[in-house]
């Protein structure tokens, strides 16, 4: 709308340049040709034929009478007021301040048909101006935003079909550029997404897998001792049996097999707790040494070294507690088997408990990682593992309000804040 206005204007400002001046210097010329005939007549009582004989005019007197007409064609009938209709310049004879007849100019209208032309002929020109610039800016709306629209849409339906390899494409001088560029942005999001989503359900499977073999080994021992034991007793069916120290060992080796599996599925189990969001812990005000206990549950191999622990009351779960420091304890008895020291420090805010092994630690290229979620050692060698043990102590010190670190220095340390009361 403001385009057909500007090209409206700038016809009228056309058609005044062109015809103005001619009209100004045409309307001049009639003036004076009609007082110069108006004055003959007054003066000679006569047309001045000399004057005016390129010009056809028609002389009338008071009462309307024709006195003088040199028109060609004398059909049409004139008057003063066929002049004002006509709008044929006129002037009346003045004589003794009485009016005594009239001039009319009768060929003024070739003046308004050149005019006219002149209009036309701009206005056609602006009319086809209006449509090219039309028919253009029709073209650039077609190329600035419907055709990208129509590539984010065609983009959208290939990511919504869940094909993320296909770029956005994006035309050089494009306005929508640091909007496609989002959209573009969004799909290399949408796949990275989709990788690690891809990446997590391997892992999964992987650790079903581990797991299924983790469990296999323990239920295989308990099995062979259980049918020993079963072979043993039925041999001795009625008799005082006699306990023997092999007959204590494997007793103790069922009990340590179903402690694993207890502690596997443990895992395995607080591993979809923290998935579906459910993950709890409940802390009370508890002394602090209650995590001597805690440590002695599950040392049941006799290789902690355990400092004096600072008397304070601590800010934890004591459940989720046991479980941390029996997945830390569990992790340095498979991959270190060495001594194991704990030792204690206070500051401010914490109680600071250090787990230190002596065995070959952990690269320094993997320590960031080993708390992550199914992560696992690249020289752990054959021995096997979920990945969740480090993870989920990890997980449960952040939900109370505490901090798990680790560092390779001599071995593996594994450093817990337990919040103050």
């Amino acid at each position: 709308m403001a385009l057909f206005v500007l090209l409206l204007a700038a016809g009228l400002f056309a058609v005044v340049k062109i015809t103005g001046i001619d009209d100004f210097s045409q309307n001049n010329h009639d003036v004076l040709l009609l007082n110069e005939i108006a004055h003959k007549m007054v003066l000679d009582d006569m047309p001045p034929e000399n004057t005016a004989s390129e010009r056809e005019y028609v002389i009338l007197d008071v009462n309307g009478n024709v006195i003088y007409d040199n028109r060609s064609d004398r059909s049409e009938v004139i008057t003063v007021e066929t002049a004002m209709k006509r709008c044929y310049p006129y002037t009346y004879i003045t004589e003794n301040n009485q009016i005594t007849g009239s001039v009319v100019l009768t060929d003024s209208d070739k003046h308004f048909d050149c005019l006219r032309t002149n209009i036309i002929v701009v206005y056609c020109v602006c009319s086809f101006l209006l449509i090219g610039t039309a028919a253009a800016f029709g073209a650039y709306i077609r190329k600035a935003i419907l055709r990208p629209f129509a590539k984010m849409k065609d983009f959208a339906s290939y990511v919504a079909a869940g094909d993320l390899d296909r770029p956005l494409e994006m035309d050089r001088g494009n306005m929508f550029g640091a909007f496609s560029e989002s959209f573009d942005i969004m799909r290399e999001e949408l796949k990275a997404s989709r990788a690690r989503e891809l990446s997590l359900q391997k892992k999964e499977r992987e650790l079903i897998a581990s797991l299924s073999h983790d469990l296999k080994t323990p239920v295989t021992g308990i099995k062979l001792t259980s049918e020993l034991m079963a072979a043993v007793f039925s041999q001795n069916e009625g008799q005082e049996i006699t306990v023997t120290q092999d007959m204590i060992v494997k007793m103790n080796n069922v009990y340590k097999k179903a402690d694993e599996i207890a502690l596997l599925v443990g895992d395995l189990f607080s591993s979809t707790l923290e998935d579906l969001g459910a993950f709890k812990v409940n802390c009370a005000e508890e002394n602090s040494a209650v995590i001597t206990a805690l440590v002695s549950e599950y040392d049941d191999r006799g290789l902690v070294r355990i400092s004096e622990i600072p008397q304070v009351i601590v800010h934890m779960d004591k459940l989720r507690l046991s479980q941390v420091i029996g997945n830390i304890l569990f992790n340095s008895y498979k991959y270190a088997d060495t001594p194991i020291d704990i030792s204690f420090r206070l500051d401010e805010r914490f109680l600071e408990v250090s787990i230190h092994d002596s065995g070959p630690g952990v690269p320094e290229d993997e320590i960031e990682l080993i708390t992550n979620k199914f992560y696992r050692g690249k020289e752990q060698g054959d021995k096997e593992g979920s990945g969740l043990g480090l993870y989920i102590a990890r997980i449960l010190m952040d939900k109370m309000g505490g901090e798990l670190s680790v560092r390779s220095e001599n071995g593996l340390c594994v450093t817990l804040l337990i919040p103050l009361s």
